[in-house]
């Protein structure tokens, strides 16, 4: 990269740091307005970052801008746009009624669903796959939280954003693509075991000391028998096809 790139500049760690701490070694050296968090699978079209940039700049109050990121296929990435994960959302997502009513603006409030996707709008949370942040913002608010892996440094870094004042906007008509491929099912096992951790992290961290220690176990329970499930359906799927 720095042969074809000779100004970039490769910050190599020995270990996997996990998703934030790794990209907080690249947000203390960054030095410029607006900082665009990029993951290696996703591609941006000429266009978005300079609309993601335009954003930020005509909206002082914004500290966030998101792109409308799709996948190959057309499918439209659900953590592009989010609100903030409540028990209620959870337990709509666990039972299937965010599927059955994605448009609802109760049940299928988690992604948004509710609201047109080809408009700008106010959004809880997009997604750190691609997400350009107001480098003054993250002055105030501070970096990704090290308790994070894999998955929730976004959400809490939005959620401490919307504490701090900030407001994150999804911006349609900047758009990217998501080349994710499905993971083998080792890896599936390991990512379904840090969704879950960073649900509850992300829970106890915001959350806990406004529920009972009743509350608190119920969502407890709800995050891991969700993932207790998971990992039975995906067992049960795996037998069969090699059974077949």
């Amino acid at each position: 990269m720095t042969d074809e790139f000779p100004k970039t500049t490769v910050l190599v760690q020995s270990r996997n740091l996990g998703y934030g701490r790794a990209a907080n070694v690249g947000l203390e050296r960054c030095q410029g307005r607006f900082v665009l968090l990029l993951s290696p699978q996703v591609t941006v079209d000429p266009q978005c970052v300079g609309r993601l940039a335009d954003l930020l700049l005509t909206r002082p109050d914004a500290g966030a801008a998101g792109p409308r990121l799709e996948y190959p296929d057309g499918r439209r990435d659900p953590d592009s746009r989010r609100a903030f994960p409540m028990p209620s959302t959870l337990f709509y997502q666990t039972i299937g009624l965010s599927k059955l009513f994605p448009k609802s603006t109760r049940f299928g409030r988690h992604n948004m669903g509710h609201l047109p996707d080809t408009d700008v709008h106010e959004i809880d949370a997009g997604t750190a796959a691609c997400l350009m942040l107001r480098t003054s913002a993250l002055d105030r608010v501070g970096f990704f939280d090290p308790r994070y892996f894999m998955f929730g440094e976004d959400l809490d870094l939005c959620y401490r954003l919307k504490l701090g004042g900030w407001k994150i906007f999804y911006v349609p008509g900047a758009a990217a693509t998501n080349h994710a491929r499905p993971p083998s099912r080792d890896k599936q096992r390991q990512l379904s075991y840090e969704r879950h951790r960073a649900m509850w992290t992300y829970h106890f961290k915001h959350h806990s000391e406004d529920s009972s220690a009743f509350g608190n176990g119920l969502v407890w329970a709800q995050i891991w028998g969700r993932y207790v499930a998971e990992r039975v359906r995906d067992s049960v799927r795996g037998g069969n096809r090699q059974a077949t």
